[in-house]
């Protein structure tokens, strides 16, 4: 039986920021908190491409502070 391996795409910090919406400043803070997965290619930082759907899925909605019917 031949197993199969895995290999993850990674992506940098400005494609993380483009397919979340956050600041790249704010990813680069997560990632000193290690809050997000990352791995050094050279100098670069790289994040693995599933770490978007993690972070996207940890986002809530945004929460209205009007009353309904008010608007």
């Amino acid at each position: 039986m031949r197993m199969q391996t895995f290999i993850e795409r990674h992506i940098r910090v400005e494609e993380f920021a483009n397919r979340t919406g956050l600041a790249q400043a704010t990813i680069r803070k997560k990632i000193a908190r290690r809050e997000i997965a990352y791995h050094k290619a050279g100098r670069a930082v790289v994040i693995p491409e599933s770490e978007v759907s993690r972070v996207l899925g940890e986002r809530h909605d945004p929460v209205s502070i009007v009353p309904d019917g008010a608007a």
